[in-house]
């Protein structure tokens, strides 16, 4: 009998958690929908893991989610207000307010059973924040101006500091306490006059720190050791990309393993991604409940994971299995991570060389300058081409090359222009020339200006082109009928020929192509308003340099 009621138990525990996955499957409206219309919503609610009710209940919104709120037991609900009543170390009373109305159902006694499963120290805050109590016996004159209550025996007289709903929420709220127990409902507004209300947020965030580390949040300190660098030893080899390897896109490894694995060890990975999702979140000093937060975080988290996934198993999305199986996902995690860092590191070192930067700002052009920008944070990220556009993390050793690609670039540059202006000191003063900051100018507009001098002198001199030799320099560059404008061959011939000397050769590759990309973007920006009107306008400026019009 013992044996068949520990079957039923383990096959009641597997049902459940099938219809766990299942609903974690479901978009948040239809999950929301599908546990409601259950038959036992009360009891499948009360099963479920309270981060999966939270994250339902943030993405459809709180205002459309209170019937998921009140199906929900006492220690649930005080897990909501952890997560979602927080911001970092210091709690929102509307905030908790706002949950306490949600939770308000057609059952007072379920209610009541929810507002007491909440910190007493939390409570306290709340009234403390939003009610000032007066003792009639110490002073029976009081006349606040605002909405008071009087409590019931007369000795105390509430002041309310909110209006509208949260006032009427507050006042029903202490109605409630002192109906269902008047002895203690005084001892807590005596309370609330005298606790000093830092004392009370701290003893709450202690209390708060506790349950989220039994969620799997860790402290900051163990969570730091997630990003810890390990050695990611040589990949096995690579063979040809299956069916699962796509050879353009990006390879979802960790979705390859779990379609893989049984029913149970897809529950335990979940489990383990949960942990580590919710240390990275930590590490970000993220609020556990916040959804913008948590979604990074888990973008994170999936990209170093299937960036550590695809060196694991030589980029065989088939291998995932194996790997996830005989491997933890921290360790798949670090592995992922510590790939990136050996690009981050390159760029640290590009950083301190001399006249790499004049001012602060990259002696590189933009696109390069946005990848060693998104190179250099504490977690290394990829660079979108994207004006405005947030670095994302790194997903595959695809991004990982389009990235070093960029390094590599930007390294030329930086040894480029160093044979082009010289040292620090005199990189400084050749900026100096043009009027504007080195953030204003821009390497590329240097670069311009630079190129322009070289075809109308044949030399190096970085500077601004003198206004009296526009006409000159665009007969030298640019030939052709105003609607199809060409380069001229010579320009690119002279602008080497003057150029090429003074740059090393591993950074001449790089010369020859920005020379060729500066000189078309010359073409397409300024050669058809020459051709037309026989002069350049000064406002073009802001593509080519020139003498008295420091354009930003």
């Amino acid at each position: 009998m013992p044996e068949n009621k520990q079957g039923k138990g383990k096959d009641a525990q597997l049902a459940l958690q099938g219809l766990r996955r299942q609903l974690t499957q479901l978009p948040p409206r239809k999950r929301l929908d599908a546990i409601i219309e259950s038959p036992e919503a009360r009891a499948l609610v009360r099963s479920l893991p309270v981060e999966l009710l939270f994250s339902t209940i943030q993405d459809i919104g709180l205002a459309d989610a209170t019937e998921l709120v009140q199906l929900s037991s006492p220690e649930q609900f005080r897990g909501f207000v952890d997560l979602g009543a927080w911001k970092r170390d210091r709690v929102d009373p509307h905030a908790v307010l706002t949950w306490l109305r949600a939770a308000r159902g057609d059952e007072p006694e379920e209610f009541l059973r929810k507002l007491h499963g909440v910190d007493l120290e939390v409570l306290e805050y709340l009234l403390r924040e939003f009610t000032q109590v007066h003792d009639l016996e110490e002073n029976p004159d009081v006349n606040p101006p605002g909405v008071t209550m009087e409590t019931p025996e007369g000795r105390y007289l509430v002041e309310f500091k909110v209006e509208g709903v949260e006032q009427a929420a507050l006042r029903t709220i202490l109605n409630d306490l002192i109906a269902e127990n008047p002895f203690e409902s005084v001892r807590l507004l005596e309370a609330t006059r005298w606790d000093i209300p830092s004392e009370l947020e701290e003893a709450a965030y202690r209390f708060r720190t506790a349950r989220l580390q039994d969620l799997g949040f860790p402290t900051l300190d163990e969570a730091l050791s997630l990003f810890s660098r390990v050695d990611p030893g040589p990949a096995p080899a690579r063979g040809e990309p299956a069916a699962l390897a796509p050879t353009q896109g990006w390879v979802d490894y960790l979705e390859a393993a779990f379609r893989d694995l049984t029913v149970v060890e897809q529950e335990n990975l979940e489990d383990e991604l949960r942990g580590v999702a919710n240390a990275a979140l930590v590490v970000e000093l993220a609020d556990p409940g916040d959804p913008e937060a948590m979604r990074s975080a888990g973008e994170m988290v999936r990209g170093y994971l299937s960036l550590g996934l695809e060196h694991m198993t030589g980029a065989q999305p088939s291998r995932a299995v194996e790997v996830v199986r005989e491997t933890p996902l921290r360790r798949i995690f670090q592995m992922g991570f510590s790939l990136t860092l050996a690009l981050k590191f390159r760029a640290d070192r590009l950083a301190k060389k001399p006249g790499a930067q004049v001012d602060g700002t990259w002696l590189v052009f933009p696109e390069e300058a946005a990848a060693l920008q998104a190179l250099r944070l504490k977690r290394p990220r990829r660079a979108l081409r994207v004006p405005g556009a947030e670095p994302v993390p790194f997903r595959s050793f695809r991004e990982l090359g389009a990235s070093e690609a960029l390094l590599v670039r930007a390294e030329a540059q930086v040894a480029l222009f160093q044979g082009l202006l010289g040292d620090a000191s005199a990189a400084h003063q050749v900026v100096a020339r043009f009027g504007v900051p080195m953030e204003v100018l821009g390497a590329d507009r240097l670069f311009a200006a630079t190129v322009a001098m070289a075809v109308l002198e044949g030399q190096v001199n970085p500077r601004p082109v003198p206004q009296g030799r526009t006409v000159e320099l665009c007969e030298r560059l640019f030939e052709g009928p105003a609607q199809a404008p060409r380069l001229r061959s010579s320009a690119t011939e002279r602008a080497l020929a003057a150029l090429e000397p003074a740059v090393t050769a591993e950074a001449r590759p790089e010369l020859y192509r920005l020379v060729g990309v500066t000189l078309e973007r010359l073409r397409e920006e300024i050669a058809t308003p020459y051709l037309q009107e026989g002069r350049l306008d000064p406002a073009l400026s802001v593509v080519l340099p020139m003498e008295g019009n420091p354009t930003a």
